[in-house]
């Protein structure tokens, strides 16, 4: 199976993908992936956490990494039943959120072997 790597510099979607992203619980989208999301993939300011236009949000910015679990962990359910979709995850947390490629990285370990889910490559070396 082929695992897929999310492109370090996401400049566009195709049809279908999906852009995944850390964001705050306001959904205030001023900085980093967040504000990338908000200008060229519709993502709606307010809108912290789910879809909206062709991306999704994942909130970083609430406390430690247990608090980004359960939402890692609906945006896996949410993957699950959209296999028509390709989900690019990008570095969540890992910016702005000041948390580290490896304290992050094992929350997606549900992920990591789903077709339709792109992992940094950062990530997928932690995983594997």
């Amino acid at each position: 199976m082929t695992r897929l790597i999310t492109s370090e510099n996401i400049t566009s979607l195709s049809e279908g993908e999906i852009f995944v992203f850390g964001s705050n619980l306001r959904g205030a989208h001023g900085g980093g992936a967040a504000r990338i999301a908000y200008e060229y993939f519709g993502a709606q300011w307010g809108e912290g956490v789910g879809r909206t236009g062709q991306c999704y949000a994942i909130p970083t910015m609430q406390g430690g990494v247990e608090t980004i679990r359960p939402y890692v962990d609906e945006f896996v359910r949410y993957a699950e039943q959209h296999p028509e979709l390709t989900f690019l995850v990008t570095r969540i947390g890992c910016g702005i959120a000041g948390f580290t490629d490896r304290e992050i990285a094992p929350l997606f370990d549900a992920a990591k072997e789903m077709p339709n889910v792109a992992l940094p490559a950062r990530w997928r070396m932690i995983l594997n």
